[in-house]
């Protein structure tokens, strides 16, 4: 874990109640499926956010750290606001990643809604890998969808699922499997989860989403039950191996 200083370079509405912050700051370590915890002004409790992308100093260029929230409370509806040129105290490099080492050659990444931004950083990492990825994002509606053509610009597979059908294929994200997979990721919402293990079994890695206090292990807030005793999202994941949770 560090605690350092980022400054706001952007923070741009995306979709529906959705932004994208960049923020420029040492990103170093940072790995596909872990998250950073945002101190907000006159907010006891930072907020977890997943790190969408990372992009290093090159060519004298600023290392910026991309994230993607979703204003759900008083904490992101601030952040909504926080101008560019913003300080922000930020603990990074918090959680374990994915690890890509699994993939084989042919990994199936899925996410949901705020799900959606981890599998980005990841799917660019397994593409410069040379895998051959597809991605299936989920949303509710057509104006929640967000990073559809980023994930394309990758040179990966997507498909886009609404549940009313307003874009993409009409239902959920197992109305798009298609069982191909050599190995999958994902995160999203726990009724997500639930069904994508049902339908496709444990080969594969879980980024569970939990209601954290400090983010880091010491209040134990976000401890869920696994077939190797209690674990804590914030430390030992958020991401776990499918076939040790217990949903």
């Amino acid at each position: 874990m560090k605690q350092l200083t980022f400054e706001i370079k952007s923070n741009e509405q995306i979709a529906k109640n959705v932004y994208r912050m960049q923020l420029c700051g040492d990103t170093t370590g940072i790995l596909p499926g872990q998250f950073v915890n945002i101190r907000v002004q006159g907010q006891f409790l930072r907020r977890p956010i997943s790190v969408c992308n990372v992009e290093p100093s090159l060519n004298n260029a600023e290392p910026l750290l991309t994230i993607i929230y979703k204003v759900v409370g008083v904490g992101t509806e601030a952040m909504s606001h926080l101008p560019v040129g913003t300080q922000l105290d930020v603990l990074t490099v918090l959680g374990n990643g994915y690890d890509l080492s699994k993939a084989g050659d042919a990994p199936l990444l899925v996410g949901g809604g705020v799900g959606v931004p981890p599998m980005y950083m990841l799917a660019r990492q397994l593409r410069e890998a040379g895998k051959k990825v597809r991605v299936i994002l989920g949303f509710n509606t057509q104006d929640e969808v967000f990073y559809e053509d980023e994930f394309r610009a990758l040179g990966c597979d997507v498909t886009v699922t609404t549940v009313d059908g307003s874009h993409g294929v009409k239902g959920f994200v197992t109305n798009a499997l298609d069982g191909k997979q050599s190995y999958y990721y994902t995160c999203g919402p726990l009724p997500m989860i639930k069904a994508l293990l049902q339908a496709i079994g444990t080969h594969g890695e879980v980024s569970m989403e939990e209601r954290m206090g400090c983010g880091f292990g010491a209040c134990m807030g976000c401890t869920i039950q696994t077939t190797h005793g209690p674990k804590r999202v914030c430390k030992e994941g958020p991401v776990f191996p499918a076939e040790i949770l217990q949903l």
